[in-house]
């Protein structure tokens, strides 16, 4: 949900000295002048944004699309950046932006791009709950039917049965193989919540469309770490067929009189905990339940933002990304660290994600995993990090 409100603007103007813009202008206070002015975070986070978004903004094809165009959930990140910015000088970007997000709309209620032929398609489920969440974050006024449908459409891609991927979602329900994956999981969960609303509005005698938020929770659970894991306790792992950070063998207290038992596990990693974390949030677990006591405190003892913990740079900018959109709707200001103190996360977090600007305004991960090569899903992952952060969205 976006706040739109004139604080923004003016938080955002006070970066900027001697006349120069925060957006839209010719000439910008350079970015790294605000970072040597030892600018307050906020105050850099508003630069950085301003820089980032500008960039997305002059990166936008003619068709509104910011990327690959057969894979709109990618526009959709830099849709939802620049729309969370409430700047309304891009608002022309917006429109078009949210236009070609419209113009994906198939006639079974998902946003995506059919691709015969290809394994997972269109990725259909992925790109549907990205671009829903994306266009949502625009405030239009014509896009109810297209949310009420996509919501159908994501409810009706929820897997059910009796074997582990029960309750989860993949990239394409229709596709050739049954799978289910944290990450497509938790962005199914974020787009339905912030759209429920939107079923205040279906017509009279409609069925109102849902998940079936009970099983999603157990899905989710199943993936996170008890206290048994040993170092990975609290953690949580993709999916129950994709150890992406590998295995590891851990230690289990035997009964008395009886050995210490030992078992294989998936590692638990950086990105995927905390999207574990808001797949918890978004089940309305409340931030004092041992479940979620227990990532943060898997979070306190592998804080770092130099590498997305267990994986090294393969996912970095999504990892920033989740960082913060998962602590902000834990309403979380900062964290207790394993030895002490606290994580004040939101400035460590701006602090970072700034200093990897390019001087372009744009980011890049040289490591190519995860698609974070594309200098547009890393600007919306980064712009998107900050504007959470940074409160300027929530």
């Amino acid at each position: 949900m976006i706040k739109h409100s004139n604080t923004v603007f003016t938080t955002l103007s006070a970066v900027f000295m001697a006349g120069a813009l925060v957006s839209g202008a010719a000439e910008q206070m350079p970015h790294e002048a605000v970072v040597a002015a030892k600018a307050s975070p906020k105050e850099t986070a508003a630069a950085s944004i301003a820089k980032g978004v500008k960039w997305l903004a002059d990166n936008q094809k003619e068709d509104g699309s910011f990327s690959n165009a057969q894979f709109p959930g990618l526009s959709g990140l830099a849709l939802w950046a620049v729309a969370a910015s409430g700047d309304p000088a891009y608002s022309n970007v917006v429109k078009r932006g949210g236009d070609f997000i419209i113009s994906k709309a198939q006639p079974d209620g998902g946003i995506y791009t059919p691709l015969p032929g290809r394994q997972g398609g269109g990725l259909s489920t992925y790109n549907t709950a990205v671009c829903l969440s994306a266009i949502a974050a625009t405030g239009r006024d014509d896009i109810t039917e297209l949310v009420l449908n996509a919501r159908t459409f994501l409810a009706g891609s929820q897997l059910t049965g009796d074997d582990s991927f029960s309750g989860g979602f993949g990239y394409d329900s229709s596709g050739p193989r049954r799978y289910a994956d944290l990450m497509n999981t938790h962005f199914v969960m974020e787009a339905m919540r912030r759209t429920h609303h939107y079923e205040d509005k279906r017509p009279a005698g409609g069925k109102r469309a849902d998940i079936n938020w009970k099983a999603a929770l157990e899905f989710a659970e199943n993936l996170h770490h008890g206290p048994d894991a040993g170092e990975n306790a609290g953690g949580f792992v993709y999916s129950p067929a994709d150890a992406k950070a590998g295995t590891t063998k851990t230690k289990t207290d035997g009964a008395e009189g009886e050995k210490a038992e030992e078992k294989i596990v998936m590692q638990s990693y950086g990105s995927i905990t905390y999207a574990g974390l808001l797949a918890l949030l978004y089940c309305d677990i409340n931030k004092t339940d041992p479940r979620v006591r227990s990532t943060l405190d898997w979070a306190s003892k592998h804080w770092t933002l130099d590498e997305n913990p267990g994986v090294g740079d393969q996912g970095l900018y999504f990892f920033y990304n989740v960082i913060s959109r998962s602590m902000s709707a834990a309403g979380l200001d900062a964290i207790p660290r394993e030895k002490g103190g606290e994580i004040i996360w939101a400035d460590e977090v701006i602090t970072k994600v700034s200093s990897l600007m390019r001087e372009d305004g744009s980011w890049v991960n040289k490591n190519g995993r995860f698609w974070e090569n594309d200098p547009v899903l890393s600007t919306a992952y980064s712009v998107l990090a900050l504007e959470f952060a940074s409160g300027i969205t929530d």
